[in-house]
């Protein structure tokens, strides 16, 4: 039915904008876990490099 339609469009509408605002709060709440530092690709001072 015709009639129905501006119904169906507004459920979808609320639903496109429920889901949209879901995603932002969880990505502003939900902090991303620490990566593991840099420091493994620096060598240390007194380690001495491989020689041949």
């Amino acid at each position: 039915m015709p009639q129905m339609a501006p119904l169906f469009w507004s459920f979808l509408f609320g639903f496109f904008v429920f889901t949209f605002l879901l995603f932002i709060i969880m990505n502003y709440y939900i902090v991303p876990l620490d990566k593991t530092s840099s420091n493994l690709y620096i060598t240390p001072a007194n380690k001495k490099p491989w020689k041949l």
